[in-house]
C-alpha cells in the first residue's frame, strides 16, 4: 500500500491490507467522501484515478428506506433496504434485483458488531476510530478506514473480490449512518446535560 500524505502513522486496518499484498493478493480501493452516504444526497464511489465507478441515491433512517447502487451505465447493480427498526437493527442485501442476505445488528458497545448469515459475512469495528472490516472466517472481505485529503475527508475501502464491490459498499452505506448517527446521539446527550446545569 502506498503511503498517504498527511497520514501521521499507518493504521492497524492498512498495515493488515498492506500484508494481504505483500503476500500477493491485490485488493482494489475505492473511495467514499465521508457522511455522504448517511445524507440523503447523492453519493459518488470513487476509483484511486478519481473516476466516478457507482452512484448511490436513496434515503436512509426509517424502516422500508432504500438505498440503491448504480453503475455509470445507469444499471441498478445492488440495493440495501432497512427493514426492521423495533427489535433490533436490519438490513437486506439485493444484488440484481435477487436478495442475497439480510445484516442483523448484534452489538453496539465501543465495538459494532453485525452479522450477515446467508454469507457468514461478520462485519466489525472500532466506533471510535470509524475502522471496519468484513471476514468470512479468516478470508478478509473488506477493509474501511478513513483518510484526509485536499479535497475532504473520505473512506478508504479495500476490496480484494471484484464481484464483491456492490454488496460491500451498501453494507459500508449501513456502517456509515450508524457512526453519524451514533455521533449525533452523544451530542444530544451532551448538550442536553450542558443546558440542564446552566439552568
Amino acid at each position: 500500500m502506498e503511503n498517504r500524505k498527511g497520514n501521521a502513522e499507518q493504521s492497524f486496518s492498512e498495515i493488515f491490507a498492506l500484508i494481504f499484498k505483500l503476500g500477493g493478493l491485490k485488493m482494489s480501493e475505492y473511495f467514499i467522501q465521508q457522511r455522504s452516504l448517511s445524507t440523503d444526497a447523492r453519493t459518488l464511489v470513487q476509483d484511486t484515478n478519481g473516476k466516478t465507478i457507482f452512484l448511490m441515491v436513496g434515503r436512509w433512517g426509517t424502516r422500508g428506506d432504500v438505498l440503491s447502487l448504480y453503475n455509470m451505465t445507469g444499471e441498478l447493480v445492488a440495493q440495501i433496504k432497512q427493514s426492521s427498526v423495533l427489535f433490533g437493527h436490519r438490513f437486506d442485501l439485493y444484488e440484481n434485483h435477487v436478495k442475497i442476505g439480510s445484516m442483523q445488528k448484534l452489538l453496539n458497545w465501543h465495538k459494532d458488531i453485525y452479522y450477515v448469515p446467508k454469507l457468514h459475512w461478520l462485519v466489525s469495528g472500532d466506533i471510535a476510530n470509524h475502522r471496519y472490516k468484513i471476514q468470512n472466517l479468516d478470508e478478509t472481505i473488506m477493509l474501511m478506514y478513513p483518510i484526509n485529503t485536499f479535497s475532504g475527508q473520505y473512506y478508504c475501502l479495500e476490496i480484494e473480490n471484484p464481484s464483491y464491490v456492490p454488496r460491500s459498499i451498501c453494507i459500508a452505506a449501513v456502517l456509515d449512518y450508524w457512526l453519524y448517527r451514533t455521533n449525533q446521539e452523544k451530542n444530544r446527550r451532551t448538550n442536553g446535560i450542558i443546558n440542564f446545569g446552566a439552568n
